[in-house]
C-alpha cells in the first residue's frame, strides 16, 4: 500500500547541515581553506597564541595575510571544517615554514627569538601622533630590531628649533617626515632653511610627503572610497573627511575614533600609496646606515 504521506521528515539525521558537519583539520602549512564570514581564501602560513587565543595566519594569492581566531566556521572545498592546532610531530615543519616565509607589516622578512635593541643614537621624528601610530603599526617590528625611535614634533614650524636641540653628528642622525611637502608650500619652506643648518646638515635628512595629513597616505579603497575627498578651504580636512564617511565628527573625541578606524584599515604596506612608503623606507635606511 503506498504511503501518501510519504517518509517521517523527522527520521534520520534531520538537524545535519546542508554542507554536512564539521570535521576537524589540523592547521598545517600550505593547507588552502576559507574563512565563512569574509569569504577570505588563503593558505595557512603559521599557527600562533596571542592573548589566550590560537590565531592562524592566511595568506591569500596576492600575498596578503590575515589572521583568524582557530576553531569552527572554515571551509575546504565546500565542506565545513573546525581548524585545530598541527599535531606535535608537525612543529617543526610548521616553525621552519615560518622562518622562510613570515613577513612583517612592512614586507621585510620577520626576525624572531631577537630581542629588541637598545636604542641607537639615531632617532624619526614625524609630525604628529597620527604619523607616529601609522609609522609604528607598518614598521615598528624593523625598528625595533634597528633600535630606532620615533618620536615626535608636533608640527614643523620650529624644525630648525629642533634640529638645534636634538644636536646631530657622527653616530646620531636625524630623520625627519613631513607632511605636505609640495612646491609653494609653508612646509616647503621651512624644510630649505632647515636642510641648510650648520654644522648639522650633514647629519640631517628631511622629506616629505604630498598628502594634506597622514590620513590620505591610506588607499582609499581601504575606506570604500574611488578617491579622497576634496574638501573646501573653510573647513577642516579632517572633518570634512569624516562629514564624508558619514562618521560623527562633532567633537574631538569623534575625530580620534575616526582616526581609529582608518588606522584599523591598515594591515600592511600595501595598504599605504607609495609616496608615503618611499619616503619612509629612505628615513630608516638613512638613519640604520653604517656608522650611524
Amino acid at each position: 500500500m503506498t504511503d501518501r504521506y510519504g517518509a517521517d521528515v523527522l527520521a534520520g539525521d534531520w538537524r545535519r547541515p546542508a554542507r554536512g558537519r564539521s570535521v576537524d583539520l589540523p592547521a598545517e602549512p600550505g593547507t588552502v581553506v576559507e574563512e565563512v564570514e569574509t569569504g577570505w581564501v588563503g593558505a595557512v602560513v603559521r599557527v600562533e597564541k596571542a592573548g589566550g587565543v590560537h590565531v592562524v595566519h592566511l595568506e591569500d594569492r596576492r600575498g596578503r595575510v590575515r589572521g583568524f581566531p582557530l576553531g569552527p566556521g572554515f571551509l575546504v572545498d565546500g565542506s565545513p571544517v573546525r581548524l585545530v592546532p598541527p599535531q606535535a610531530a608537525a612543529r617543526v615543519r610548521l616553525d621552519a615554514a615560518r622562518a622562510a616565509t613570515d613577513r612583517t607589516a612592512s614586507g621585510s622578512r620577520a626576525v624572531h627569538g631577537q630581542r629588541a635593541r637598545v636604542a641607537s643614537g639615531s632617532r624619526i621624528f614625524v609630525e604628529g601622533k597620527h604619523d607616529a601610530e601609522l609609522v609604528e603599526k607598518v614598521w615598528g617590528d624593523d625598528l625595533r630590531v634597528e633600535g630606532v625611535v620615533v618620536e615626535m614634533l608636533d608640527g614643523v614650524d620650529d624644525l630648525a628649533g629642533a634640529i638645534r636641540d636634538f644636536d646631530p653628528g657622527p653616530g646620531r642622525r636625524m630623520g625627519v617626515l613631513v607632511d605636505h611637502l609640495v612646491p609653494g608650500s609653508k612646509e616647503t619652506r621651512v624644510v630649505e632653511a632647515a636642510r641648510g643648518l650648520q654644522p648639522w646638515a650633514p647629519h640631517v635628512l628631511v622629506v616629505g610627503h604630498p598628502y594634506v595629513d597622514v590620513w590620505q597616505s591610506v588607499k582609499p579603497g581601504r575606506l570604500g572610497m574611488d578617491a579622497w575627498p576634496v574638501v573646501p578651504r573653510e573647513t577642516s580636512w579632517k572633518h570634512g573627511v569624516a562629514a564624508h564617511l558619514g562618521w560623527p565628527h562633532d567633537t574631538q573625541a569623534d575625530m580620534a575614533r575616526a582616526w581609529r578606524r582608518i588606522l584599523a584599515s591598515v594591515g600592511s604596506w600595501t595598504d599605504l600609496e607609495p609616496e608615503l612608503l618611499g619616503r619612509v623606507e629612505e628615513l630608516i635606511d638613512f638613519v640604520t646606515a653604517p656608522g650611524s
